[in-house]
């Protein structure tokens, strides 16, 4: 009978720890190798744990993929839970989001990768995931509600609703992470320079506030 190898110390005792370790390594893993190309023995070997392990905690590859995006979604809906925008001017509660969702997309090009991925396979995963389309539901709510309050106060347009604003500033923040090699290649524009990274997060704000803007009379 073969003898069982110790699991490393302390992992044993905290099993909560071991599967942010997972997924975090799963989440480098996917990020870089695609859902087809990612295999959970390498993931086993860079946290130290086993395939089984794994499997124990998460159920399959399948489901610890979908475990690495529900956290990578999970992580913006938390910050934006946290810029305290209910209280403030609508114009500025935009800006503060905005410029929320365009530091984070750039801090975080795993997120982006992520999110690539799951578009190359046509969004099957999150289709089968109804806790996904409920945990990002969030943000629509969030920017219904600044749009609301800032046609009460009649300084948005009463034409846009909070999806169409979530896909334009979506759109921008993920692009320019997406595609900065090849946008750089063929502009011969580095996106991730300081001063063109300045002048495109307070675009972003404008170009947004701007189309939103309630237009003179005559």
């Amino acid at each position: 009978m073969l003898e069982r190898m110790p699991p490393p110390p302390k992992r044993t005792n905290d099993p909560e720890r071991t599967k942010r370790d997972i997924l975090e390594v799963a989440t480098l893993e996917f990020a870089r190798e695609g859902y087809s190309g990612a295999r959970v023995d390498a993931i086993a070997a860079r946290t130290r744990t086993s395939k089984r392990m794994i499997y124990y905690y998460f159920g399959g590859k399948e489901q610890l993929y979908l475990a690495v995006l529900a956290e990578a979604y999970r992580s913006i809906r938390a910050l934006e839970d946290q810029l305290d925008i209910g209280r403030c001017d609508p114009r500025e509660g935009l800006r503060r989001l905005i410029e929320a969702t365009f530091d984070h997309d750039e801090h975080n090009p795993n997120f982006i990768r992520l999110v690539s991925i799951e578009n190359i396979h046509y969004g099957k995963h999150l289709k089968q995931t109804p806790q996904l389309r409920q945990l990002n539901a969030s943000v629509i709510a969030t920017l219904g509600g600044i749009l609301a309050r800032g046609r009460a106060e009649g300084v948005f347009r009463d034409d846009v609703d909070a999806i169409d604003l979530h896909l334009a500033i979506s759109s921008y923040c993920f692009f320019r992470v997406a595609n900065r090699h090849t946008f750089g290649a063929l502009f011969d524009r580095d996106l991730s320079e300081p001063k063109v990274l300045a002048k495109s997060r307070q675009q972003i704000v404008e170009m947004i506030l701007a189309w939103l803007a309630v237009k003179a009379p005559g």
